[in-house]
């Protein structure tokens, strides 16, 4: 009796593991995060390293920026084939960019989609409107996987409409 209470219990652990470890958040498909550059003296564990303007520069593992702090975006074609995109941070997002932009010039940042870098810039400037573009990198894949979890630029009040399976 007792192994039967313990089986079921365990099964219904289980059941509803998932729910408890999202904490009812709806899991995103999709990531795109920016990283900015670190110093090779920097923790092994916390940075990687990338070929970035044909020099090795090392970047932080953890982003400065991430998918949650997407407000919206717009995707356009690339001059390599490819697609770029704009990235429209949400409020504090963007305030958080600006002060990252204003500190760390003549730094880089790369960003990656879906855990691939696709494109780095050098901080040349001050960026204060809240975008960020990706020139290149992206394929046409992760605008459609984009398009699930986010809204394009000037419909962020619209609802999704849900597809058929």
């Amino acid at each position: 009796m007792q192994l039967r209470l313990a089986v079921g219990f365990t099964a219904l652990i289980l059941a509803f593991a998932p729910a408890v470890f999202a904490g009812g958040k709806k899991e995103t498909k999709v990531s795109i995060t920016f990283h900015l550059q670190a110093e090779d003296t920097d923790n092994p564990k916390m940075i990687f390293d990338q070929l970035t303007n044909g020099k090795r520069l090392f970047f932080h593992r953890l982003p400065e920026i991430g998918t949650k702090d997407v407000q919206s975006f717009n995707p356009f074609p690339s001059d390599f084939g490819d697609y770029g995109m704009v990235v429209k941070l949400k409020g504090n997002a963007a305030s958080r960019f600006t002060a990252l932009t204003n500190a760390y010039q003549q730094k880089w940042m790369i960003s990656q989609v879906n855990g691939k870098v696709v494109d780095g810039f050098l901080i040349d400037k001050e960026v204060d409107d809240g975008l960020i573009v990706i020139w290149k990198g992206i394929s046409l894949a992760d605008i459609n996987m984009l398009d699930e979890e986010l809204p394009r630029i000037g419909h962020e009040g619209e609802k999704k409409k849900k597809k058929k399976k």
